[in-house]
């Protein structure tokens, strides 16, 4: 079963909230390594293009090629959900100046 270090930018059928439907985008691991491995399970918050309306809790990734995204996009961290790892695809990673923020964003969310 793959693994995913943190801070991996991956493909995945990312779940919905408001509707039944699956669709395949890029996501960023959060979760450690030992729950992939132990579970086959990953934890990955949404990325969205950066032409989308923003939220207050998005971060924006600062270099799209490096994180191998095709556009401008920020991390919705206000959306997480869990993923089979065997669905996941690596694509890029976040860059290293983003990390932090996203850090921060998601210690202040989940108190």
């Amino acid at each position: 079963m793959p693994t995913f270090e943190r801070w991996a930018i991956v493909k995945v059928p990312f779940p919905y909230t408001d509707r039944p439907v699956r669709e395949r985008r890029p996501a960023l691991v959060v979760s450690s390594e030992e729950i992939q491995e132990r579970h086959g399970l990953a934890w990955v918050l949404m990325i969205t293009s950066l032409a989308n309306r923003g939220w207050e809790d998005d971060v924006t990734i600062s270099d799209s090629t490096f994180a191998g995204l095709p556009a401008p996009s920020v991390v919705r961290t206000a959306k997480l959900a869990t993923i089979e790892t065997r669905e996941c695809i690596r694509i890029g990673a976040l860059p290293i100046p983003d990390r932090g923020m996203v850090q921060v964003r998601l210690t202040a969310m989940s108190g």
